[in-house]
């Protein structure tokens, strides 16, 4: 039977740290379901689902500690269930941008929260020097979620809090 972990790796933006760490998944016998990476100022995180055997999952939580000296990552595993197919019909990207100002991102997060629509995807910047900040968003609806209306909301809390927004569909079920 097939058993899932999930592995978050944090440290140093080195080269070869996301080689060593899918190299060791492999290793071990498990697949790499998703994964995603990101670089944060000269720090990197790195976060993977795998699965595998009970044989494979237990050999990586036990090789991973090692991997992770080795490296200097600070290390998380969790085990968890597989992906659970939901209801979505419809998927879309969520921009905005505009000068940055406190709490912006907590407004917009929230805005989606109170209407029980869950984010599959979130990536934020801020330029230091002009102080511009730009947000990407994706989201998937099920087909009882009146996307004219969500629109319409979107873009009054754009106007309120002074930012440019736009929904957009998108042709993916990998989101």
């Amino acid at each position: 039977m097939s058993q899932y972990l999930v592995l978050t790796a944090m440290g140093s933006d080195r080269t070869g740290s996301v080689s060593e760490l899918t190299k060791l998944a492999s290793k071990c016998g498990c697949n790499i379901i998703d994964s995603r990476m990101a670089i944060f100022g000269l720090e990197f995180s790195f976060i993977m689902l795998l699965n595998g055997s009970a044989k494979a999952i237990n050999q990586i939580e036990n090789k991973l500690p090692a991997i992770a000296v080795k490296l200097e990552l600070l290390t998380m595993m969790k085990r968890t269930s597989g992906y659970k197919p939901r209801a979505f019909t419809h998927h879309y990207q969520v921009d905005y941008a505009g000068i940055d100002q406190p709490g912006l991102l907590k407004t917009v997060t929230a805005f989606f929260a109170t209407r029980n629509i869950d984010l599959s995807s979130l990536k934020s910047e801020i330029d230091p020097i002009s102080n511009h900040m730009r947000a990407t968003l994706m989201i998937a609806l099920t087909e009882e979620t009146s996307i004219s209306e969500l629109e319409a909301e979107y873009f009054e809390l754009c106007d309120q809090i002074d930012v440019q927004g736009c929904i957009k569909k998108i042709n993916s079920n990998l989101i």
